[in-house]
């Protein structure tokens, strides 16, 4: 995402100009978007003309809309983002009030304009035109007929492909079904690897399975290459790297990410690091459960305590369209931020952001023990009564 002007007032309304470079960036984009914001952006209109002769005929034309923003929609899939809403600024092609979907493009700016813009939101833009911030890890996770091959990105688990061969049992005396549809499993899984992963960007491929099936798909694939002589996996073979997993689905990311061996090697990458953060609340509601909290009446209650050492919050929570709800969030982070505590935002489509959103999409490892939030609550429950 590249950030072409910013112009925020003191009172926080103003307006900034991006241009989105990549698919990874419709992600967050869609995550600055909010209901009641303006949209200025290139798009094609459908317009009907009528000819002297009186004959209707219509032709699509590219004209720049300034739309007030009603629904906002997000293919996690394809990328894709449209937004509806009413037209802000007459022109020759559509009246003013009128309603218009902007589908944005990739490499055509937009303005997007604010009332307020936030901490959470200006954090967001920065973290998007961050170059440094890229899908520099790939996964391969397999077990016998199946493999998910996915990108690890800093905002995001995009699956790039799904790899299903039948392979039959060996039988006894004769093994060649089963071994020709092994290697046909192993070719589907190579091909995958070369259309969907970009060498330069991406630092390290972990390919994990339960069992054998990594080690004898990596034997495979090196000497496919040196048969080939293919130079971009033989150039790249220090970037594999095999852990164990206990199953071929995309679920298992998760267990692999926080391979201690994994995570030395993945150790400045912001998927790791959330991982990680969600693996340490566990271990602290499992050992010192006075010392980790979750759900945002117990969290705001230990925030003002200013009890909050890391607090993890899932992006989905900023995306309600209730101002007030969204601004308590808001409010939580910067008052943790002030008193010197992490704050870590998770992307709910990693499968960390996944597990937040079970704990109500917020917790918080404390500094120090809180024990009577629960207790002053079966109180004055009892009281109640």
């Amino acid at each position: 995402m590249k950030l072409l002007h910013k112009d925020i007032e003191k009172d926080n309304a103003g307006q900034v100009t991006l241009m989105p470079e990549e698919a990874e960036d419709m992600w967050h984009t869609y995550n600055l978007l909010q209901v009641g914001d303006s949209l200025r952006a290139s798009t094609i209109r459908k317009v009907q003309t009528e000819s002297p002769t009186g004959s209707v005929g219509s032709s699509r034309v590219r004209t720049t809309l300034t739309l007030s923003v009603e629904t906002i929609d997000f293919d996690s899939q394809a990328c894709q983002l449209r937004v509806k809403g009413t037209n802000l600024e007459e022109n020759q092609y559509v009246k003013m009030g009128a309603y218009h979907t902007i589908e944005l493009e990739l490499n055509r700016k937009f303005t997007l304009a604010k009332k307020s813009w936030d901490s959470v939101v200006l954090d967001r833009i920065e973290q998007a035109c961050d170059a440094t911030q890229k899908a520099d890890v790939a996964a391969v996770v397999m077990q016998e007929g199946l493999a998910n091959l996915v990108l690890v990105t800093p905002a995001m688990t995009l699956l790039r492909a799904k790899v299903e061969v039948t392979i039959p049992r060996k039988r006894r005396g004769s093994c060649t079904q089963h071994e020709k549809a092994l290697e046909r499993f192993y070719e589907a899984v190579m091909q995958a690897i070369l259309r969907h992963i970009n060498f330069d960007v991406v630092k390290c491929i972990l390919v994990a399975s339960p069992g054998f099936v990594k080690d004898q798909f990596i034997t495979y694939l090196y000497k496919e290459a040196v048969r080939q002589d293919n130079k971009i996996l033989l150039e790249n073979r220090p970037k594999f790297m095999l852990v164990h997993s206990s199953s071929g689905h995309k679920y298992s990311l998760k267990e692999i990410l926080t391979d201690p061996t994994v995570t030395s090697r993945l150790s400045d990458t912001k998927a790791a690091g959330e991982v990680k953060a969600l693996d340490d609340f566990y271990k602290m509601l499992q050992h010192e459960p006075d010392r980790a909290f979750y759900g945002i009446a117990h969290v705001e209650k230990a925030a003002d305590g200013l009890a909050i050492d890391t607090l993890l919050i899932s992006d989905n929570l900023f995306r309600h369209q209730d101002v007030p709800t969204r601004s308590r969030y808001v409010r939580l982070v910067d008052s943790v931020r002030d008193n010197g505590g992490n704050v870590r935002i998770f992307s709910s489509l990693h499968v960390s952001g996944e597990q937040l959103t079970q704990l109500s999409g917020v917790a918080a490892i404390l500094r120090f023990p809180i024990a009577d939030l629960s207790e002053t609550e079966d109180d004055s429950s009892s009281d109640e009564e």
